[in-house]
């Protein structure tokens, strides 16, 4: 049942109406924002403030009543004032002037456009914005107010005194250059003045502005703003209600997209993932440039129009949630970056570059770096210290590297074999290094070899010398009595042990003579098809007798079914008579014998362990080499050739051999194809 749950809860049914339930939050956040705007007027500011004296709505309309007033008489007095031209600025009027002279490209004024006509322009402007002025005050009947120079007088009551006016719960009383708010609270703080400031537009003496509420006025200016605060903090409580579901949503559909169930590890892609990755994110942004030029230009033509809006935002907001979906399952999956088209360019421009680096001689690689370094210097043009400083670098890492080899080269020629050049990386030097490296390690092994060779002639020779002598001294030794001896036992025991030593003497000769053939390869090799079981048990009985007077137990494993090998028959049993002539030779007596027989995937292994009589205080390669023997008395039979000569022999049918020791544990191992083989077969 959880299970179950899980699945259903990524499922496609799920996502699809949480889309849908988020779509839908946006259009219940978009009815809310309009209508809070609507009550509101645009002035949100009331969300947060406690009352109507304090709110930024009767401040804004108290200011612009008592700047109105002070236009009035500080700047335009009356309409016969601003006909004399006296509200002109000559500062404004120079620049406009110029602005006209720019205009027209230094025509003279004269010619088109005179400064007459500007005078004129500038007064007719006055008039009107003096006009406007008294319009808008005729049209509020409070706040009541006062205004006069003495000469010239605006009113929309009968009391002209500032202390009626003092007696209003909310009054502005300004005389020349000393004004007072009341309550102070009003004030305005001006940052440019460093204080509380009341706007007065030009010299205010001999002027008098007096500004009243009554108590009439602010009570039902406070009861309607009352209303509208009470009516936008229910459309806020809306509002965050969809706000927060859409995030919710929103984080819901991160966290499932790509996933089957919640610990599904496989990011499963959609159609729409095809698109790179940038091009994703340029529509993105593409989109909400888009948006935000609409909703910033389709009020200035056509006003608010909500279906425009609705539609504009809900396409908008579908479109960009399945854009940004698309990013979070290319995160997931690992391919945000790999998977755009800057990736690919410059991934492509790396690897072209660098085949023609890697495949071209030197010549061709300085040519690419000629080419290169300019491009990318004029593209980190402003970063071109930064550029210089990186090749400086890379040029003194370089000429590091080649000072390294210069002196690693000259301490081998001195003759330190055991010096190595080390050089990281993949480049021209670092191929260089390797090679000397190379040279010298062939140097040192060719060396190493050589003194191996010097031992091991003189060892042969000292081997051969040793086990020829013996028996060619008792030959000699015996024969000189022969000559003087009369007693027929005696000759008798003496013609048995010249039997015996001329015996040993050929089988040495033999094995020489075999084991020089074998080595040089000269030896035909009729390979065929053999029966590897039959073989060994055939052999096995064969030699019973050494068996059993050296009292070993010969364990025989192998597969039930028929076993074919590809090898000389002769060669093969050669062999493995010299391996089972080794265990005879070597083995501990009264211990067991175990030959396995395995079948690998390209070959069989046949593997022969005892336990040896001496102490193996020897290593493999070295008791592979000719004339060696596990008992360094060299008292046994044994002429150390037989290992040697097996080696040789399977090699030479296209098989591998060779031996392990462990402790005490011998073990031969030889390993013969199934079908022939080109390639040299590697133990494991």
């Amino acid at each position: 049942m959880g299970t179950r749950l899980k699945k259903f809860s990524h499922s496609i049914l799920i996502k699809t109406i949480v889309f849908l339930l988020m779509i839908a939050c946006v259009a219940g956040t978009i009815h809310a924002v309009y209508h809070i705007f609507k009550i509101t007027n645009g002035n949100i500011e009331i969300i947060f403030e406690n009352s109507y004296i304090e709110s930024s709505s009767f401040k804004m309309e108290n200011d612009h009543t008592i700047n109105q007033l002070a236009d009035l008489i500080d700047t335009y007095i009356s309409e016969e004032n601003i006909l004399k031209g006296n509200t002109i600025n000559n500062d404004e009027l120079e620049s406009r002037k110029e602005d006209i002279y720019w205009e027209r490209e230094g025509e003279a004024y004269s010619k088109t456009y005179t400064a007459d006509q500007i005078r004129q322009e500038m007064i007719a402007e006055d008039l009107e914005n003096f006009q406007m002025i008294l319009n808008n005050l005729e049209k509020e009947k409070e706040p009541l107010y006062y205004v006069t120079d003495g000469e010239h007088t605006y009113t929309n009551t009968k009391q002209t005194k500032k202390e009626q006016f003092e007696k209003y719960p909310i009054h502005y009383i300004s005389e020349g250059y000393d004004w007072k708010m009341y309550p102070s609270k009003l004030e305005q703080y001006d940052p440019f003045y460093g204080g509380s400031h009341i706007y007065r537009s030009s010299n205010p003496e001999n002027t008098k502005i007096f500004v009243g509420y009554t108590e009439n006025y602010i009570h039902a200016a406070s009861n309607e703003w009352t209303e509208k605060k009470t009516a936008s903090m229910n459309k806020i409580y809306y509002l965050l209600v969809y706000v927060t579901i859409f995030f919710l949503s929103l984080l819901y559909l991160i966290v499932t997209t790509g996933r089957d169930f919640l610990k599904d590890k496989i990011v499963h892609m959609h159609p729409i993932d095809k698109l790179y990755v940038d091009i994703n994110v340029i529509l993105l942004l593409g989109l909400t440039g888009i948006w935000f030029v609409a909703m910033n230009e389709i009020p200035l033509y056509f006003g608010i129009v909500v279906w425009i809006v609705y539609s504009i935002t809900l396409i908008y907001v579908a479109i960009f949630v399945t854009l940004l979906l698309s990013l979070i399952r290319h995160m997931k999956n690992k391919t945000f970056f790999s998977h755009s088209v800057l990736y690919i360019v410059l991934h492509w421009l790396y690897q072209f570059v660098k085949d023609i680096y890697d495949s071209g001689s030197v010549g061709m690689k300085i040519v690419v770096i000629v080419i290169l370094y300019p491009i990318i210097a004029a593209a980190t043009l402003f970063f071109f210290p930064i550029t210089i400083g990186v090749a400086v670098w890379l040029a003194l890492k370089k000429v590091k590297a080649f000072n390294k080899i210069q002196d690693g080269a000259k301490m081998m020629r001195e003759g330190n074999l055991q010096h190595h050049i080390d050089i990281d990386g993949k480049g021209e030097f670092a191929t260089l290094a390797s090679n000397i490296n190379g040279i010298n390690e062939g140097f040192k092994q060719a060396v190493h070899n050589e003194l191996k060779n010097e031992r091991m002639k003189t060892e042969l020779i000292t081997n051969v010398s040793h086990d020829i002598r013996t028996p060619l001294t008792s030959l000699i030794t015996y024969t000189d009595l022969l000559k003087t001896e009369t007693d027929p036992e005696k000759i008798q025991e003496y013609i048995e042990i010249l039997d015996q030593k001329s015996k040993r003497l050929k089988v040495l000769t033999d094995d020489l003579f075999a084991a020089a053939k074998a080595s040089s390869g000269d030896i035909p090799v009729d390979l065929q098809e053999i029966d590897i079981v039959a073989l060994i048990n055939q052999g096995i009985g064969e030699v019973s007798e050494h068996i059993s007077a050296k009292k070993l137990a010969f364990k025989f494993n192998y597969p039930e079914e028929k076993l074919y090998v590809i090898a000389d028959g002769k060669l093969l049993w050669r062999s493995i008579e010299n391996v089972l002539s080794n265990i005879f030779n070597y083995a501990l007596e009264g211990s067991r014998v175990y030959i396995d027989i395995t079948e690998e995937s390209d070959g069989i292994l046949i593997s022969f362990k005892n336990i040896s009589k001496y102490e193996l205080n020897i290593t493999e390669e070295e008791l592979m080499e000719r004339f060696k023997r596990g008992d360094e008395s060299r008292s046994g039979h044994g002429s150390g050739l037989g290992l040697s000569i097996t080696k040789s022999l399977i090699e030479n049918q296209n098989g591998k051999f060779e031996i392990n020791i462990d402790g005490d544990l011998f073990k031969s191992i030889i390993y013969l194809p199934t079908v022939e083989k080109d390639d040299t077969f590697e133990m494991r």
